[in-house]
């Protein structure tokens, strides 16, 4: 899946003349935190978001620091930071360095940048003009639209043969000292895990089996450098 594949297109945009009262509304009435900042001709400029109206000075939240610490900053610093509290036009208190992405790329490419830059949304760019934007909500409704919504009907057998698959996949599992049984569809897991987390991991692995009604956990935990064990909660946990 590529990012055109999930992006919003057309975007709502403002441009960089608009005023900040302009921009708010604009996201109170659509239900958005950002906005792209585009000229006419749809070159992109900047991006306004909700973290850039957090310190204002009509709210009483601009930057405030001791005169010790004024003392040290420099007049180009506090100027900066007087225009982003007062200036009253998206071109004064816009980011203006963007973090983009295109059209063909992967969702994963997407995610990692969104994680690096600690981003939300991504703007996707094509022939240097604003093609769309990706943003967190279109990854959950992309998520939404791949999750399985009938179950699958398999015979038992079955079910124990894609959970042994499943468990053998990831790097986690390598022991392989997790037993897998199946009765009327209660995958049931058994044998000894060296890490707790490796718990979850397997129930999680065992849900998503489609055909799979309930996880029974029974599998005992052994701390490798002690041989202490902690006994299994046994109690089966309904999908």
């Amino acid at each position: 899946m590529l990012a055109r594949d999930i992006m919003t297109s057309p975007v709502i945009t403002i441009e960089p003349s608009a005023s900040i009262g302009e921009a708010a509304d604009l996201m109170l009435n659509h239900h958005i935190s950002g906005l792209p900042v585009v000229l006419a001709n749809g070159t992109l400029v900047g991006m306004i978001t909700e973290g850039d109206f957090l310190r204002r000075g009509e709210l009483g939240t601009e930057q405030k620091r001791s005169r010790w610490l004024e003392f040290f900053l420099s007049p180009g610093k506090a100027a900066d930071e007087y225009v982003r509290a007062h200036g009253r036009k998206i071109e004064e208190i816009m980011s203006d360095n963007v973090v983009c992405t295109r059209p063909d790329a992967t969702l994963d490419e997407v995610v990692t940048q969104m994680i690096d830059r600690n981003i939300k949304r991504l703007p996707v760019i094509l022939d240097n003009r604003l093609a769309g934007i990706v943003c967190r909500s279109d990854l959950l409704r992309a998520l939404a639209a791949q999750l399985p919504i009938d179950t699958v009907a398999r015979n038992d057998d079955a079910l124990q043969d894609a959970i042994i698959t499943e468990l053998r996949r990831p790097s986690w599992s390598g022991n392989w000292t997790i037993q897998v049984g199946v009765k009327s569809g209660v995958a049931t897991l058994s044998g000894v895990i060296f890490d707790e987390r490796e718990r979850q991991a397997a129930r999680v692995a065992a849900e998503n089996v489609a055909g799979v009604k309930a996880v029974t956990d029974e599998l005992t935990w052994v701390d490798p450098m002690s041989g202490m064990t902690m006994p299994p909660p046994g109690a089966a946990r309904e999908l």
